[in-house]
């Protein structure tokens, strides 16, 4: 009889145990699919009786600030996200091996530790400068054109000179803005285009460069005329003081012929339902062609290996080959999954462009957070507000930005 009542204590016990853990907290950096990923958490728990908790940090809040305070916090997320090798490097003894997970068949877009798998696919993102279509044609310009930085001066000067007659507060929408928390608008994805924009995918000659403290100096030269023109052509309170909401709110009020974000944006800009057609042009910062935008998966779903490591893998495992998870990430969370079973094609118009620009093998790469941690955000970020504020002009930005760079080395 005690042996008896040993075994149904300890089955108990298990039980209680396993209830316990049978949860998952995620820590996530989209504050644009917020609500949808919550209510996808809900359905998870509705189909499998796990509850998820969701936590986010990004937009105007700093995504890593957030995810440390929660590794501080004594309860760890089971499944965060990294951006590349800076947060691999920062986490990865705490980081599981997914290798064999069931996800792992349907994408070749997966965080790779030599031959372990460590990182699910967020999804597959883009940018470039989205443009009004309704504008352009109104102006006369074709955007199939503005593929070299000659041509897209040569537009940004017809519609400044057009403002009124067009009802344009500004040529371009853009941020630079550190108190905003937008100098990832910036030091990273604007950094990205002197990194890859006319090179072959996985070329990292200018990373390299950049992480030994140099710059190509024609081709730097040429990145920083393009910013200039940029900030020229925005406004200086969007830049010092745009946030996420009010950058999006200009280009699809109308206000603004081209918006420099990426299809992340998709879910914000539905809401506002703008009433023009909308899609992506280069980054064309060089005065030869580059007729491609710049795509990659922007981020990975790891797993606390000293988490609910378990539950975590079949959360993830759920959401790329499950019906409900490819219609959360295309229907509701307006994103370009990076897995090859999942046939829904995105009626948004940002992620509709990506996947055109995609289907026609005309991106380049994402090198961005190949930086070191705090560097593009942090110390180039702060530069590009100089430049953006009137501080300094265009000269000095250059040579700011080349001494900053030059210090990664030292």
């Amino acid at each position: 009889m005690k042996k008896v009542l040993a075994l149904v204590l300890a089955l108990a016990m298990m039980m209680v145990a396993t209830g316990a853990l049978a949860d998952i907290v995620i820590c996530q950096n989209k504050v644009e699919i917020t609500a949808a990923m919550q209510d996808y958490a809900k359905l998870y728990t509705e189909k499998t009786g796990v509850d998820v908790k969701v936590i986010t940090g990004g937009g105007s809040s700093d995504y890593n600030t957030v995810l440390k305070a929660e590794m501080q916090s004594g309860r760890e997320p089971d499944i965060w996200v990294i951006e590349g090798p800076s947060g691999y490097e920062l986490w990865k003894d705490k980081i599981a091996d997914q290798t064999g997970a069931e996800w792992t068949k349907y994408t070749a877009a997966a965080y790779m530790d030599g031959e372990k798998v460590v990182g699910f696919p967020v999804a597959v993102e883009g940018y470039g400068l989205a443009y009004n279509k309704s504008i352009l044609d109104k102006a006369g310009i074709d955007p199939a054109t503005l593929t070299n930085f000659d041509a897209l001066k040569a537009a940004f000067e017809k519609l400044d000179s057009m403002k009124d007659e067009l009802g344009l507060d500004m040529v371009v929408s853009m941020v630079a803005g550190t108190t905003t928390g937008m100098t990832w608008v910036t030091g990273l994805h604007n950094f990205n285009v002197y990194l890859t924009v006319g090179n072959e995918r996985n070329d990292t000659t200018y990373i390299d460069q950049v992480l030994e403290g140099k710059v190509d100096e024609e081709r730097f030269h040429q990145y920083c005329q393009y910013v200039a023109l940029l900030f020229q052509y925005s406004t200086q309170d969007m830049l010092l003081n745009g946030t996420q909401d009010s950058q999006l709110a200009a280009f699809a009020s109308g206000k603004a012929a081209f918006y420099h974000q990426g299809n992340w944006m998709d879910p914000s800009l539905v809401v506002l339902n703008p009433d023009f057609e909308i899609a992506y042009a280069p980054h064309p910062f060089l005065h030869e062609d580059t007729d491609g935008i710049l795509v990659n998966p922007p981020s990975w779903y790891v797993v606390n290996e000293n988490g609910n490591k378990d539950e975590a893998i079949a959360y993830l495992n759920y959401l790329a080959t499950s019906e409900d998870g490819a219609d959360y990430m295309v229907n509701k969370a307006a994103m370009v999954p990076a897995f090859t079973n999942v046939t829904i094609a995105p009626s948004t118009p940002l992620s509709k462009s990506v996947m055109e620009w995609n289907a026609a093998g005309k991106t380049y790469d994402w090198q961005q957070y190949k930086l070191p941690d705090g560097f593009g955000m942090g110390t180039l970020g702060q530069i590009y507000e100089l430049f953006a504020a009137g501080t300094i002009d265009v000269d000095t930005f250059e040579i700011m930005m080349k001494d900053a760079i030059a210090g990664i080395a030292k």
